[in-house]
C-alpha cells in the first residue's frame, strides 16, 4: 500500500514469538518479541496501528516494521507482548479492528502519541452470523445492496471468529460515527427483513 491513509480491516490476528525473536524485521529492524510490533502484509514500514480484541475489547497501539502473516485467513500477525496485552497470547488468535493511527482516522494521536488510547467511539453492527461463507456472502450483498440508498457509504465486511467448533463468519457494517446513523441502518436492514442488528461499540 502506498499510503495507511484511513485503513481499517476487521479480521483475524495472530502472534510470532520466540523463534522469531531477535531475527530481522522486513525493515531492517530487530525483532523483539517483548516490545509492541506487528507484521503486515500490505501497509507502509513502519505504519502506527491500533488494534482491538473484539472479544474482550482490550487495545493497544504498535508499531508495523515486518510483513506476514502468512496465512491466507489473518489480517495481522502480532509480536508476543501485543498479544500478551490483548489477551489471547494462550490461544494463538483473536478476532480485530485494525485502525492506522494517521490523519484521516486518528488525526490527534499523529503527532502527540503519548500512549493515551483516548479516541470517540466507534460503532458497528453486527447483522449476521454463519457457519458457512456463503450465507455470509450473500447478506453482505444483500446490505450493500440496501446501502446503496444511503447518502453516506458504510464499509460491510465479514468477520471470521475462531471457535472450538469450527470457524463463524459475521457480516458487520461500520465504522459508524454517529448513534442516529446506527439508528438509520439499523432500520433500514429490520424494515428490509435482513436481520435483527447487534449494537458493538469500541471505544
Amino acid at each position: 500500500m502506498p499510503t495507511s491513509l484511513g485503513y481499517l480491516e476487521i479480521g483475524i490476528a495472530s502472534w510470532y514469538g520466540k523463534k522469531f525473536h531477535g531475527r530481522l524485521t522486513s525493515n531492517g529492524e530487530t525483532y523483539d518479541m517483548y516490545s509492541l510490533s506487528a507484521a503486515h502484509k500490505a501497509l507502509p514500514l513502519p505504519s502506527m496501528v491500533r488494534v482491538t480484541n473484539l472479544d474482550n475489547g482490550k487495545k493497544t497501539i504498535l508499531r508495523v516494521n515486518d510483513r506476514g502473516p502468512f496465512h491466507d485467513d489473518r489480517i495481522i500477525d502480532l509480536s508476543y507482548k501485543a498479544a500478551m496485552e490483548l489477551g489471547f497470547a494462550n490461544k494463538g488468535t483473536a478476532p480485530v479492528v485494525v485502525e492506522a493511527i494517521d490523519d484521516q482516522n486518528y488525526p490527534e494521536l499523529v503527532h502527540n502519541y503519548d500512549g493515551d488510547l483516548a479516541t470517540n467511539s466507534s460503532y458497528f453492527l453486527q447483522i449476521g452470523a454463519f457457519s458457512r461463507v456463503q450465507g455470509a456472502e450473500t447478506l453482505m450483498q444483500q446490505i450493500q445492496d440496501l446501502m446503496v440508498i444511503q447518502t453516506q457509504k458504510f464499509p460491510v465486511r465479514i468477520l471470521q471468529s475462531e471457535l472450538t467448533s469450527g470457524i463463524l463468519y459475521k457480516v458487520w457494517i461500520g465504522p459508524i460515527d454517529t448513534e442516529s446513523e446506527e439508528e438509520e441502518i439499523a432500520t433500514l436492514v429490520v424494515d428490509a427483513a435482513l436481520g435483527k442488528p447487534i449494537k458493538v461499540e469500541i471505544e
